[in-house]
């Protein structure tokens, strides 16, 4: 599968320019917002850390600060959010979802779930610079039970990649099965260590066969077996390995349509995936659930918000 983003570099790039109109743009009396939304949007993410650099050799301040205190609600967390490195957005939205009022189970599901070997080091690294902690000792102090188990597991990152070997699979899925059947916790822990550390080709061929022996699909036997963020987790995971535009896509959806739009899911979901597959993730989205993201985004979000997340979502004529 070719992954494509929806944002890219943008040509005839000049970041002295870009760093004056936005300046103009947040000083005058009131905010050009839609000045901001037509830069930052419009360039990829390492366009925009250079426009950052010359805003602050330009103004001496710092463009994130000044988009705070121009800003405001869901418009500021999108604006604000564009101009993050990829790992440290991520680390910036698993320190809120651990450290808020409340723990955000879904943002730890979606990431950890999802992230690479690679993008797992560079956001711990981006954790400990930013927050001074180290994000295992955050995910080991804030969660519980098997749930934090498999959360630790993903963070430590290091599943196996691009090495399968056909002839264990049938042994590995009949070690999954039985570990739906009996549901102790020495079970949870060998279904979560599968789950964890073999390679996504490895478990390609392990959820064939767990198909094969058990007639059922590995999704409805973890969902029959199991509850709560531990259940969830685990389904995230099997959902990434099969095809992650397909899981973020019925990410959104639900985000959008089951929780009354969840903005902080839509925003992470699509600033993080902008560069990387968000073209993928909306054509899955029209595929499975027949209106457009696009067009889904325009119904429930309105003002700045909306035309800033249009924007990242970038949609097709027939999606006006």
């Amino acid at each position: 599968m070719i992954t494509q983003g929806t944002i890219f570099p943008a040509p005839n790039f000049n970041p002295i320019m870009d760093a004056q109109v936005l300046g103009g743009a947040l000083q005058g009396i009131s905010c050009e917002k839609d000045v901001l939304i037509d830069i930052l949007t419009q360039r990829c993410n390492s366009q925009r850390l250079m426009i950052a650099e010359a805003y602050r050799d330009m103004y001496g301040r710092d463009l994130i600060t000044d988009l705070k205190e121009n800003l405001s609600h869901h418009f500021k967390e999108v604006m604000v959010g564009l101009m993050y490195p990829p790992a440290s957005y991520d680390a910036h939205e698993l320190w809120h979802a651990l450290k808020g009022v409340d723990t955000e189970e879904n943002c730890l599901i979606d990431i950890l779930a999802s992230r690479s070997n690679m993008e797992i080091f560079q956001m711990k690294e981006a954790y400990l610079m930013q927050y001074n902690n180290d994000l295992q000792q955050d995910i080991d102090s804030e969660t519980s039970g098997h749930f934090r188990d498999t959360l630790m597991n993903l963070a430590q990152g290091t599943r196996m990649e691009g090495y399968a070997d056909p002839s264990s699979a049938a042994q590995d899925a009949m070690i999954l099965w039985e570990a739906c059947q009996r549901k102790t916790g020495e079970h949870k822990n060998i279904l979560q260590m599968i789950l964890c550390n073999k390679s996504y080709q490895q478990l390609w061929m392990v959820f064939q066969e767990f198909q094969n022996i058990s007639g059922q699909d590995l999704v409805d036997a973890i969902n029959e077996c199991y509850d709560g963020y531990f259940q969830e987790l685990l389904v995230a995971i099997v959902l990434c390995v099969r095809d992650k535009p397909s899981y973020f896509a019925y990410r959104l959806y639900n985000a959008i349509h089951e929780f009354g739009f969840h903005n902080k899911t839509v925003i992470r979901i699509l600033i993080a995936r902008s560069e990387i597959d968000l073209m993928n993730i909306r054509q899955r989205y029209k595929e499975k659930y027949g209106k457009s993201l696009f067009h889904d985004i325009k119904h429930f979000a309105s003002g700045h918000y909306e035309s800033a997340l249009l924007a990242i979502c970038a949609g097709d004529a027939e999606d006006y």
